[in-house]
């Protein structure tokens, strides 16, 4: 069985590290195998709102997204293929300068440049699941709660390094 730290601090919380706490797990008869972080290493990625979503010029399948990232990031420009991008939804949005986990295992990790998608600019990138090493969907972006607090980093949002 695999669960975070703290989802098991919600129900018992020593005052006691995390090796501790898999030590005295251990010795109450629940065997702890491995301490693993839940979701790959990657950075620069926060919550983010988008505010609109209009089609793409030149592409059937992609849409232009205005995205407010939090303070400093409130008006960015992301082109998204991905078919619920739509005004009022809270993503995760890596910004120019992220780096993501590779695709595959042994590749080198993704960096998030200013790029042009059939002519359009984008200032980053609208994330799903898959792309933050967080399961298997990549249909679509990751949708959040709509109070998630702009600009947080989703690793501290989503309390993926416990």
């Amino acid at each position: 069985m695999q669960f975070s730290e703290s989802w098991l601090r919600q129900f018992v919380n020593p005052a006691i590290d995390s090796k501790a706490l898999s030590h005295a797990m251990t010795m109450a008869g629940l065997e702890v195998e491995e301490q693993r972080s839940v979701a790959p290493p990657f950075s620069k990625v926060v919550v983010a709102e988008i505010i609109s979503a209009e089609q793409h010029p030149d592409a059937d399948r992609l849409r232009v997204c205005r995205v407010n990232a939090g303070p400093g990031f409130e008006n960015l420009q992301i082109v998204c293929g991905a078919p619920n991008a739509r005004a009022g939804i809270k993503i995760p949005c890596a910004l120019v300068g992220a780096e993501l986990s590779p695709a595959e295992e042994g590749g080198k990790p993704f960096q998030i440049k200013v790029g042009k998608l059939r002519g359009v600019e984008s200032n980053g990138m609208l994330c799903s699941g898959r792309e933050l090493g967080l399961g298997e969907d990549h249909a679509g972006i990751l949708e959040l709660p709509v109070d998630a607090p702009l600009g947080q980093n989703i690793r501290e949002y989503l309390k993926l390094d416990d």
